[in-house]
């Protein structure tokens, strides 16, 4: 009897996981380039009460006996599909097409990646730098910070699709200024460390990080510019794994009652 108790408590405490996973999703079904996360499951160990039985007459069936001790959580996935791109009309708004990554500088020096695309400047000790709202300065390909020098009118500047900034010259026509935007994609982005303003790390999990302006067996990804890509949590489909999730904890829950139920029975046995 006891087991049925521990084996329900495991199946609550993995459906609190996958509710605490679902409440991110909608908590963040407004956060650029946020990507929906899953919960997987696997079963515990089982335990074997018979190897082998047999029928009234002698034969043997086929299988033994075997209980199973439980479920735990073995994975929170994040699943990166393409979300929709919204028109902002801000200059400094870029969406990315395609399954490429900003990089960033983080506060710590080392590199960061995201798919927020919400930027602005911010003005820095050698001119205007090209930097997130958070203030981490964007990486061009050659891994250097994007700097525009403090006699060019920031409001001109254009970043084709491809990344390339431009610049107009005297007759208005824009002129290639020799610095894009360096994109990198990942073998396994599933396997990138999430951290906080929508930062993430490289891993081994995830592979090293693969420069599309080096990597030519990769398909490039696109800049679209004045968009910005939304989550691609879907909020129907959330709600409804919501309650399969709640669902599934109470009924976890009535297993405990009814173990209970049938312990006190035997515990007010009397011979």
């Amino acid at each position: 009897m006891m087991r049925s108790l521990w084996t329900a408590a495991s199946g609550m405490i993995s459906q609190q996981t996958n509710v605490d996973t679902i409440s991110n999703n909608l908590a963040n079904i407004n956060t650029t380039g946020y990507k929906k996360e899953t919960a997987q499951f696997k079963s515990l160990l089982y335990q074997t009460i018979q190897t082998g039985s047999t029928n009234a007459d002698g034969t043997d069936k086929p299988v033994g006996i075997q209980t199973g001790l439980g479920v735990r959580n073995s994975a929170i996935l994040s699943q990166y599909t393409q979300g929709n791109l919204q028109e902002t009309e801000n200059d400094y708004d870029f969406a990315i097409q395609g399954n490429g990554f900003f990089r960033v500088q983080t506060s710590d020096g080392s590199i960061g990646y995201t798919r927020n695309g919400a930027l602005g400047l911010s003005v820095g000790a050698n001119g205007i730098i090209l930097a997130t709202t958070e203030g981490y300065p964007l990486l061009d390909t050659a891994g250097a910070q994007i700097v525009l020098d403090s006699d060019k009118d920031a409001a001109s500047l254009e970043i084709d699709e491809n990344g390339n900034l431009q610049y107009p010259d005297e007759n208005g026509e824009l002129q290639p200024m020799g610095i894009q935007i360096s994109l990198a994609q990942f073998n396994n982005p599933a396997g990138l460390e999430k951290t906080s303003d929508s930062i993430l790390k490289e891993t081994a999990a995830s592979g090293t990080a693969r420069l599309e302006s080096e990597d030519t067996n990769l398909k490039k990804s696109i800049i679209k510019s004045r968009y910005l890509e939304g989550s691609n949590v879907q909020a129907v489909n959330e709600m409804v794994d919501l309650i399969v999730a709640q669902r599934a904890y109470e009924m976890n829950s009535k297993s405990i009652t009814a173990a209970d139920e049938m312990l006190q029975q035997a515990n007010n046995l009397r011979k």
